[in-house]
């Protein structure tokens, strides 16, 4: 049997996470829809990741990309706390409301779709003639 690489979930984060997997909002069907199956340039998609302490609502491990829906019951102190802390991960975190979702599916998808076709995961070397040289190191 291989060896597993992550820990296995706390019970109450993998519950957590099917539950909100059974009762998507609208906007989260309609998304996911579009981005799973890598429907979206191949990409892949998981929906209701755990990323502990949170879930989070679509991710794509290739590009350490999280993708948040927010409604009306979203509290923008709470998200904010959330953000930099997946941020601190190395995570981006693209946010859409609702109801931008809804009405305007196809420039939701385009901007993910935009941001992580021009993710760099890898630090830009820097120009010649900066930083330390190999004697100096």
């Amino acid at each position: 049997m291989p060896e597993r690489i992550n820990p296995p979930l706390p019970t109450r984060t993998r519950e957590q996470s099917r539950g909100l997997r059974r009762s998507a909002t609208d906007a989260e069907q309609k998304l996911w829809f579009h981005l799973r199956g890598g429907r979206l340039n191949n990409l892949k998609f998981r929906r209701q990741h755990p990323i502990p302490p949170y879930v989070v609502d679509f991710y794509c491990e290739a590009r350490k990309l999280v993708v948040e829906l927010d409604g009306s019951q979203h509290d923008e102190t709470v998200d904010r706390a959330r953000t930099k802390f997946l941020e601190s991960c190395g995570l981006m975190v693209l946010r859409y409301w609702d109801n931008d979702v809804l009405q305007q599916t196809e420039a939701v998808l385009e901007a993910i779709l935009g941001i992580a076709e021009n993710r760099t995961l890898t630090p830009t070397p820097l120009p010649e003639g900066e930083g330390l040289k190999g004697e100096e190191r």
